[in-house]
């Protein structure tokens, strides 16, 4: 079995350690004589998973009493009309957009209220983020909103922006457990687990206690309201039972590697190889400001479409897959999310210098 490095941005690499656990109880889990994939979400067994995976992840975040953890399913992209149909008292809500994440959650939202658009990168095709440090936030805002790590355009928010006292809502979907983070800071954290923890299906919702009402939107259907989620710790019906097990598997990886200050750690250094030799590198170059350079999506070009794409093709044939970069900016972008091992991130340097000799 040839395993190759994989920079997809998501449904993304995970740790083969993982992937080789559930394999070996792929057909009996723990002695049930079954799969976790056939097991009832109201068995025994499948309740200690989910309270397993919620224990781990709040030692993981030290997440605060006063919050819950919700898997839930609808990937991130559902969250963007669930958020302002459970939290859009007001129908007032300010977002800052620094990419197509953020830009879609908006236009989402304006489906339920007003929506200010208090900052935007997108004069600069969303290469940096704004200065967040004095912001014109609505009075009357029920919320300030934002996409902490910007898959497609490689930005990662290094200070949390001043929301003047308002409830920051942010998505972390390609940055979840990527480092230390204060949950009391936000009001929700969430973010789609195929990225950095699991298969795609699941997303993760850490909302603050006093969010959770029954004072939602009229209309907003019974699956959507946070408080009936809530309620149901997360088993109101049939879960993503299988995606969340193997979340669980990856948490208690994260915390078998030393945690989150210790993944930090292993990110900078990853992230700090490739960007050093884009920083000197006479045929590519990195596409964001070093200031606001994300730790776990990478893009980067040549400036020639034509030379793009046959380094796209001849990294795939040197088993350096999905290096393609998202269709609404072209070159190329690497994404060494938790799970890519150092020597990903070399072998790929490798295969950089050796093109770049011999396309210059």
């Amino acid at each position: 079995m040839k395993r190759v490095y994989n920079f997809s941005a998501g449904p993304a690499v995970l740790p083969e350690e993982v992937l080789k656990e559930a394999a070996d109880e792929m057909l009996d889990y723990n002695g049930t004589g079954m799969s976790v994939m056939e097991m009832s979400h109201r068995s025994q067994s499948f309740q200690e998973i989910i309270d397993t995976a919620e224990a781990d992840i709040r030692e993981l975040m030290n997440i605060p009493d006063n919050y819950k953890v919700l898997f839930l399913q609808g990937g991130a992209s559902q969250q963007f009309a669930m958020i302002p149909m459970n939290l859009m008292k007001n129908r007032v809500a300010d977002y800052i957009i620094t990419g197509q994440w953020a830009k879609k959650a908006a236009a989402e939202a304006e489906k339920y209220g007003k929506v200010n658009r208090i900052a935007s990168s997108a004069d600069k095709t969303f290469s940096y983020i704004p200065d967040c440090s004095d912001l014109p936030v609505s009075e009357d805002a029920d919320y300030v909103y934002i996409c902490e790590n910007n898959t497609i355009y490689g930005t990662k928010y290094k200070t949390l922006p001043n929301t003047k006292g308002k409830t920051l809502i942010a998505d972390v979907s390609s940055c979840f457990l990527s480092e230390p983070v204060d949950v009391s800071k936000y009001g929700v954290i969430y973010g789609g687990v195929q990225k950095n923890i699991g298969p795609a299906g699941v997303v993760i919702v850490i909302i603050r206690e006093d969010l959770i009402t029954e004072d939602v939107l009229p209309g907003t259907p019974t699956m959507l309201t946070y408080k009936t989620q809530a309620d149901a710790k997360s088993l109101y019906n049939t879960p993503p039972a299988y995606g969340i097990y193997i979340c669980g598997k990856v948490f208690k990886w994260l915390k078998k590697q030393g945690g989150l200050a210790a993944m930090k750690e292993r990110n900078e250094k990853k992230a700090k190889i490739l960007y050093d030799y884009l920083d000197q590198s006479k045929l590519f170059k990195g596409t964001v400001v070093k200031e606001d350079r994300s730790l776990m999506n990478v893009p980067f070009v040549t400036g020639d479409e034509e030379l793009d794409a046959k380094f796209v093709k001849e990294a795939k044939a040197a088993g350096l897959e999905n290096l393609k970069g998202h269709r609404t900016v072209g070159g190329m972008r690497a994404s060494i999310y938790n799970a890519m091992p150092i020597e990903g991130v070399e072998a790929l340097v490798a295969f950089m210098k050796k093109f770049e000799e011999e396309n210059l």
